[in-house]
């Protein structure tokens, strides 16, 4: 691929804007097969180069080339899962704006959230730009467990958690939905596990057996894990590994 057509396919601008970025010298590279760990400056912006392994430097910063971007945000309160947010700031504000404007064949630009997380909800997000991933990760059919750490207004009882297990009504659909697992690891704290995507869902399950949620965390999803030292608001691409895990799941 031409060194403009990688910037352009990792969101650096339009393909003007990233022969640009080059011309003027902002563009350094480093291919996987470089024997130092030096980057060398390229200012041919029709440059062919090899996209496997390739790492950028673009205007100081270190970016490795993704055919498609997987990342995980740690979301935090106060932000909305949405490009247009209506009260809190967006968490797409958090992301530079590579993972913003990376091209696709939709309307929408960059990455997508898959699925939302409520306002105040923390906790591990996924995004990317691989449509199929989405709806792999998203679909109500392919049953990914997430696990949610919830701390209640009440004190958690054997009875709540066990109607969570058989299934409880909520008001839209007739049909129960429950909990593929629940364990009480404080007076007011539970770790649930659930299997749908339904709105509200946490907070309406704890609603429906008397309870009511005070915070609400995503610690997992499948077997994937939320980075302990990852700090609120931080993001990081997904490594090989982390994506077997989630493929174990769905």
């Amino acid at each position: 691929m031409q060194l403009q057509d990688i910037l352009y396919s990792q969101g650096f601008g339009t393909r003007r804007v990233c022969a640009g970025l080059v011309q003027q010298g902002w563009v350094s590279i480093r291919g996987s097969s470089s024997d130092t760990q030096d980057y060398e400056p390229c200012v041919d912006a029709t440059a062919e180069l090899d996209p496997e392994g390739l790492q950028l430097q673009v205007q100081g910063i270190n970016w490795p080339y993704h055919a498609k971007a997987y990342v995980l945000l740690h979301k935090p309160a106060g932000t909305e899962c949405s490009q247009k947010p209506s009260t809190y700031p967006s968490i797409y504000t958090l992301l530079p704006a590579p993972l913003r404007q990376r091209p696709t064949k939709s309307a929408v630009q960059g990455v997508q959230a898959v699925g939302r997380l409520d306002q105040d909800t923390t906790g591990l997000l996924l995004l990317s730009d691989d449509g199929q991933f989405i709806h792999r990760m998203s679909s109500p059919k392919k049953h990914v467990p997430k696990v949610y750490q919830v701390i209640t207004k009440h004190p958690v009882d054997e009875k709540q958690i066990s109607s969570l297990l058989a299934g409880v009504v909520l008001d839209d659909d007739p049909k129960p939905v429950k909990a593929a697992a629940c364990e009480q690891t404080a007076s007011h704290r539970l770790d649930l596990t659930l299997t749908e995507g339904k709105y509200h869902q946490v907070k309406r399950m704890l609603a429906a057996v008397g309870n009511r949620v005070e915070g609400l965390h995503r610690s997992q999803i499948g077997a994937l894990v939320l980075p302990a030292d990852l700090p609120p608001g931080a993001w990081k691409w997904l490594s090989q590994e982390d994506l077997s895990l989630l493929a174990q799941s769905s």
